[in-house]
């Protein structure tokens, strides 16, 4: 479909599988409870657009000659002509919206704005200048879907003139699609709109969706895009290894301690599942005097000392 305004001239086709009213990825995997009450908003979605593009198909074309007596009696201010240039030239809209399916938008949405559109044009048409309006209007029409996709699609917002070069690229993509049949590449596109081919892979960037990280995984719709991330926090699995080797390795060395050492170090340290104490609860529990405990903990460490020395364990191996 090219980007022509006498389009509307065109019979409209019906709205294909991936337009309005299609299920997304994540309503599809929702839970089979849902599924009849989702289906019917569907069909019902489906339903009114269809019955909108019917009602506007059936109105028969203006020719030149009375598009330009509609619009004088419109321009002088007749609420009746007003209604009907509208009216004729909401296919126009249609045809145009359809341009701008798949960019976070729905159909209905993009028609509805590409109307306001519509309207703000007939409001400054003037057909003594010799234009067609649907030349006119496509202008105004385009500018107020680009302007709601712009606003209302977009998780961050791009400023105005960003969002005018990634339009000019989409066309000059949609453009060398129907015209080739087949892939294209991005040396294809700055050719044809004589960009540097560093400016429109720059574009095609920031045209990229942002997905919620509440959208299931293509590979298992039970788990989300969060689910997927790694924790930046978390060991990697072989440091995870190491420090389970490790700590293996320290109660094997603590149980070579006598009794009195070994519920010193394991209850000052917090070792074997116990909660970390102060030389005076230690001392309490174990009725020694807090001196006793603090010699008592300086023996064990010197004796674990040894015993890792021993296992041919140095300071490098641990850290």
């Amino acid at each position: 479909m090219t980007d022509d305004p006498d389009l509307a001239e065109e019979e409209i086709p019906e709205p294909g599988p991936g337009e309005e009213g299609a299920l997304s990825a994540a309503e599809a995997e929702a839970e089979e409870a849902e599924a009849p009450v989702a289906a019917a908003e569907v069909e019902l979605l489906n339903d009114v657009t269809q019955l909108y593009l019917n009602e506007i198909g059936a109105k028969p074309l203006f020719t030149p000659a009375e598009e330009a007596s509609w619009a004088r009696r419109a321009r002088a201010g007749e609420f009746a002509a007003r209604q009907k240039m509208i009216e004729h030239n909401l296919r126009l809209v249609v045809n145009i919206a359809k341009h701008y399916l798949n960019r976070g938008i729905p159909l209905l949405d993009l028609i509805e704005e590409g109307n306001l559109g519509l309207i703000h044009a007939l409001e400054k048409f003037d057909p003594e200048r010799g234009f067609r309006f649907s030349t006119y209007a496509t202008w105004w029409i385009r500018q107020s879907v680009e302007r709601a996709i712009m606003n209302q699609s977009r998780t961050i917002r791009l400023p105005v003139h960003v969002v005018k070069e990634i339009n000019v690229v989409l066309r000059a993509v949609r453009h060398l699609e129907s015209a080739n049949g087949r892939e294209i590449s991005i040396e294809q596109i700055a050719h044809l709109i004589d960009r540097p081919i560093g400016d429109v892979r720059r574009v095609l960037a920031l045209n990229e969706h942002i997905a919620s990280l509440d959208a299931p995984l293509e590979i298992d719709p039970n788990h989300t895009i969060a689910d997927a991330i790694a924790d930046d926090n978390a060991l990697d699995p072989e440091e995870l290894l190491q420090s389970n080797e490790i700590g293996d390795l320290l109660g094997q060395w603590v149980a070579q301690l006598s009794d009195k050492q070994r519920q010193v170090i394991e209850r000052r340290y917090g070792l074997g599942n116990t909660d970390m104490c102060t030389l005076e609860e230690i001392a309490v529990d174990l009725r020694l005097t807090r001196e006793r405990v603090r010699q008592i903990q300086i023996e064990a460490l010197d004796q674990l000392r040894r015993i890792i020395k021993r296992g041919g364990v140095t300071r490098d191996n641990l850290l």
